[in-house]
């Protein structure tokens, strides 16, 4: 009996935790092709990655969260004059039905205070979190390839030959 009652305890407050906690959809109206990070070596506190985004309804992505980092950012670099700047946004907007690059260079996702290196051939688990026109956000869990180059890059040089 002790033990029945126990078990009604707590799932009545793990039922009441879930009510409170914020709405997440599981899944976000975002397609996400070509995602991967650049490796990095011994030492190396930040590294890179890269995708396209697509927003089925238009989105902004507010936030990146990693395990493996002790900070995610979106950044953009741009040219001022003739000097390349780098700077973190407050958030990444995705126009309805257009593909925005995250690529070196442009737009793309910071992670810094790496935890440990990203080796070449392993994954890095990311967690990208949108915003739609409502405000309702939602998550998509990602396990993104680390390489050196884009994935494809080296065979599409190689046909080059």
């Amino acid at each position: 009996m002790k033990k029945l009652l126990h078990t009604a305890t707590l799932l009545a407050t793990l039922a009441a935790a879930l009510a409170s906690a914020p709405a997440w959809a599981q899944t976000a109206a975002v397609k996400v092709e070509g995602a991967w990070a650049r490796a990095s070596v011994q030492g190396q506190k930040a590294t890179g990655a890269f995708m396209r985004l697509t927003a089925q309804d238009g989105a902004r992505l507010v936030r990146v969260e990693s395990p493996a980092a002790g900070l995610a950012e979106v950044h953009e670099m741009k040219m001022e004059g003739d000097i390349m700047k780098m700077r973190a946004l407050p958030a990444l907007d995705l126009p309805a039905g257009k593909t925005v690059e995250l690529k070196p260079g442009g737009y793309h996702v910071m992670l810094l205070d790496l935890k440990a290196p990203l080796a070449k051939d392993s994954a890095v688990p990311l967690t990208l979190v949108f915003q739609d026109a409502k405000g309702a956000e939602s998550k998509l869990e990602l396990s993104v390839p680390v390489g050196t180059a884009a994935p494809g890059a080296a065979k599409a040089h190689e046909h080059k030959h």
